[in-house]
């Protein structure tokens, strides 16, 4: 078996390009016609990258657990630290220190981004710029929590158990948007700004969107504890791709007036299983994806994380840029323009922060 798994670069390469493809078409950025159709659903690229999280994380951890490693706290979150926080420092003071990079007028607290707090009471008409990165806040809580709670039961006999975890927190999640969408949102859904209570009850708090992480971890454990069952199921690899893409399809239709209670209750699990069967398929050695090597989803899924992080203000510049050239910023050449200005950035970004650290990480590790 190949020690690359080329699919879920291929599945991390799509979920950027579609998250971008959705915030490009969001009124305050120029756009062609044609995308706000067709990115409409890219708002899920998000829960993509949630369930790509949550089965890699788990899947390191759950090895070291398999092979009778201990977990050790400081070494995951230096790992974490030198792979998330560089970056998301400099961008961070880029938006405080260089107002015209922000898309937006106003700017979220900077403890609040310091803290991956930002999403909780979030107020995206008065606090939109820099908003995207309330999806970091809830893997950062993800990686907080996850080497706790499985250090805490490693040493137990309820390892073998802990499935239950999962279960009783999808089950939750459930339960908090009921009450969320009934007792916080529903009582709002007359007002003119209503859409803004959805969002900051519902859409961005972290109790909310665990869906996708806690699908990634089932596939991780499976993955990791299960070899024979995995060996059985992986044979249908393409299976999973095509049934993944049913689920997706069902809820597109769920979730098209994503403020209702069957898309706000229903809705994020729905695209969670139907991301978990596509990441099933792309780590099955029988499926397409996992043959399949390319060298630009492997680029792209490198820079995804520089691309989220920036994608918007880099759009917001590029399109101030060619308005000085009479450039229509609605035109197809500008999404391309701004496409690649985009993947530009990140490589720089790539090269003198993200690399270097990583070597630093490696460096540090190994001493």
């Amino acid at each position: 078996m190949q020690k690359k798994l080329y699919g879920l670069d291929h599945l991390r390469a799509f979920a950027i390009s579609f998250v971008f493809l959705y915030h490009y078409q969001i009124p305050f950025f120029g756009h062609p016609e044609w995308l706000e159709n067709f990115a409409k659903f890219g708002w899920t690229g998000v829960d993509l990258f949630f369930v790509l999280s949550g089965f890699l994380i788990s899947s390191q951890l759950f090895f070291q657990i398999k092979n009778g490693i201990e977990i050790s706290f400081k070494d995951f979150f230096l790992k974490r630290f030198f792979r998330i926080l560089p970056l998301f420092w400099f961008v961070t003071a880029i938006y405080f220190l260089v107002p015209i990079f922000r898309e937006r007028e106003a700017l979220p607290p900077l403890w609040k981004l310091l803290t991956f707090t930002q999403n909780f009471g979030l107020n995206i008409q008065d606090f939109g710029t820099f908003s995207h990165v309330w999806s970091l806040c809830v893997e950062e809580h993800f990686y907080f929590l996850l080497p706790i709670v499985l250090i805490s039961i490693q040493s137990t006999k309820l390892f073998s158990k802990s499935y239950w975890i999962l279960v009783l927190l999808f089950l939750f999640g459930l339960a908090i948007r009921f009450y969320s969408w009934k007792n916080l949102y529903f009582p709002n859904i007359n007002k003119d700004n209503s859409w803004l209570f959805w969002s900051k009850f519902i859409y961005y708090p972290t109790y909310n969107r665990l869906d996708g992480l806690l699908i990634g971890v089932s596939i991780a454990g499976i993955y990791q504890f299960l070899p024979n069952f995995w060996y059985k199921i992986s044979q249908f690899g393409n299976h999973f791709l095509a049934f993944g893409l049913l689920v997706l399809t069902s809820a597109y239709f769920l979730c098209q007036e994503e403020t209702s209670f069957y898309a706000s209750v229903f809705g994020f699990p729905l695209v969670a299983f139907g991301y978990g069967f596509i990441v099933l398929g792309s780590v099955s050695p029988t499926s397409f994806l996992y043959k399949w090597n390319s060298k630009i989803t492997t680029l792209i899924a490198a820079l995804s994380y520089g691309i989220y992080l920036t994608h918007k203000g880099v759009i917001h510049l590029t399109q101030q840029l060619l308005l000085h050239f009479n450039v229509d910023i609605n035109s197809n050449l500008t999404l391309v323009i701004c496409s690649l200005t985009c993947i530009l950035i990140a490589y720089i970004l790539h090269k003198i922060i993200e690399k270097p650290f990583m070597q630093l990480r490696t460096k540090y590790i190994r001493s």
